[in-house]
């Protein structure tokens, strides 16, 4: 069964070399956002799931960037990078849900499948495409989001938020819808929910403060 989480999700991630990618602040950030009223959170690694699920009640987006030699596929790209988010207290795994090949030749299907199976737990199928939408949704996923809309070869030349791939999601799908990418303001957020999202996930507008402070000195220059 799907958590409730329709509204606001606060992505809360951090560079793997900054001083904010430690669980006790990751964790310091969720109970920030959730006190402020998010009605749930996206987290990766499962040090910091577990870290987050002490402080927090609301539903967690579990995930965990993997960097593998030969594969182009790193959100969730291996069941075992799953069962561990899930065991660490995950309500909800992300996965990418591109057709790019997978490692130990698992499938898209097949991973979701032992998700449900072996685990227990919904799957968020974060995409690219409305193709890859409509695949990931025939393939068992049970929530979609725009998560990789101009992050792949085939949509690199776009740039996030995905609106445009969300109102053909909206339409086009019969699961609930996720808006994530690219939200910079709470006027977006709330155009992404206009344009039917069941939710809208915001991470660096919110929480990156290593990437905003680096825009920020570059757009003042030397003084």
């Amino acid at each position: 069964m799907l958590p409730e989480i329709r509204g606001l999700i606060v992505s809360c991630q951090a560079p793997a070399d900054s001083p904010l990618h430690d669980p006790v602040v990751i964790a310091a950030m969720a109970q920030a956002a959730v006190n402020q009223g998010a009605v749930g959170v996206r987290i990766d690694t499962s040090y910091h799931v577990s870290a987050v699920r002490q402080k927090v009640k609301v539903p967690i987006i579990g995930l965990w960037k993997q960097q593998l030699l030969g594969y182009e596929v790193y959100i969730t790209p291996r069941y075992e990078d799953a069962e561990a988010i899930a065991r660490a207290g995950a309500d909800i795994i992300a996965i990418d849900a591109t057709l790019r090949q997978r490692p130990n030749r698992e499938t898209l299907a097949g991973l979701i499948e032992r998700i449900h199976a072996e685990l227990g737990k919904p799957v968020m199928a974060d995409v690219d495409t409305i193709e890859n939408a409509k695949l990931a949704a025939l393939a068992g996923a049970d929530i979609v989001g725009t998560t990789l809309y101009g992050y792949t070869n085939e949509t690199k030349h776009l740039s996030p938020p995905g609106f445009e791939l969300l109102t053909q999601m909206v339409q086009q799908l019969d699961i609930p819808v996720i808006c994530e990418g690219g939200i910079s303001s709470p006027k977006m957020a709330r155009e992404a929910l206009n344009l039917g999202a069941y939710a809208v996930v915001v991470g660096t507008a919110i929480t990156g403060i290593d990437y905003l402070v680096k825009a920020y000195r570059e757009g003042i220059g030397n003084w």
